[in-house]
């Protein structure tokens, strides 16, 4: 019990600034949270402005290396993150070869060995067709949104437009290839503007930059990504996008492997 004015006094004191501090810890947390949900919500608005509920692409993609160059067009179809379904249409020697993503599961058509093969986890950090790309940097079996946890570190210029910088890290129980992506996705238009992706070890492994802005499917994209490993001198793949359509319906029946040997 309180015997003195003055240890009453110094009792309101001790409790003002015991509430003061929980005050103080409570909305420091808010702010923290709000920062996630605003890093996650930024994410995903890049991810559908890419994406659709439906997308329909073509494109090609070129491979660099000091001695060579080698040019890949192909035809792309995604429904959501579930879906996506990749058909090479050029060179001659690839023509029909065809990839499949459905849910968690990808298959790789070879029409020169007729021959379907499901590609295992493992294989998802392998190069796609000989580029600077990974199997899952094109099919996505991992989800930038899903399978990371999110930060807001800051605000930089890319490309000539102000974004916002996101750091993306691994969750415990999530399969991806990256260790940690960093990207600078704009504030006007929700645009990914340049990715840095880290290898397990924390090391810059690849950069990737959009650019030449323009209208695709009704909507400003960049129409080409250029992919380049930051320890590889003379080496990059760049994707150009000539055409995308979105939201046009596609039944969940087109993406299964017997239509992967199919499709035209």
């Amino acid at each position: 019990m309180l015997k003195t004015a003055s240890e009453w006094k110094k009792w309101v004191r001790t409790a003002a600034i015991t509430t003061i501090l929980f005050l103080a810890a409570g909305v420091m947390s808010l702010f923290a949270q709000g920062g996630v949900e605003e890093a996650v919500s930024i994410v995903k608005k890049a991810e559908d402005r890419m994406r659709g509920k439906t997308s329909f692409a073509s494109m090609s993609i070129a491979t660099v290396r000091p001695k060579w160059t080698r040019t890949m067009e192909l035809k792309a179809w995604t429904k959501g993150n579930a879906y996506s379904m990749i058909l090479l249409t050029a060179p001659a020697k690839d023509k029909g070869t065809a990839f499949l993503k459905r849910k968690k599961e990808v298959w790789n058509w070879l029409p020169s060995l007729e021959r379907t093969i499901k590609l295992p986890p493992s294989m998802m950090s392998q190069s796609w067709m000989g580029t600077d790309f990974t199997n899952d940097d094109l099919v996505k079996e991992s989800s930038i949104v899903e399978d990371y946890t999110h930060k807001l570190i800051g605000s930089e210029t890319q490309g000539g437009r102000e974004c916002h910088k996101i750091e993306l890290i691994p969750k415990p129980e999530s399969a991806v290839v990256w260790g940690k992506i960093v990207l600078w996705i704009d504030k006007k238009d929700y645009i990914q503007m340049r990715s840095e992706l880290y290898d397990e070890d924390g090391a810059l492994s690849q950069t990737m930059v959009s650019s030449d802005l323009k209208m695709l499917g009704g909507r400003m994209l960049p129409s080409r990504l250029e992919m380049t490993p930051v320890d590889k001198k003379g080496h990059s793949t760049t994707i150009v996008y000539h055409s995308l359509v979105f939201d046009k319906p596609i039944d969940d029946s087109f993406f299964t492997v017997d239509n992967l040997t199919k499709i035209r």
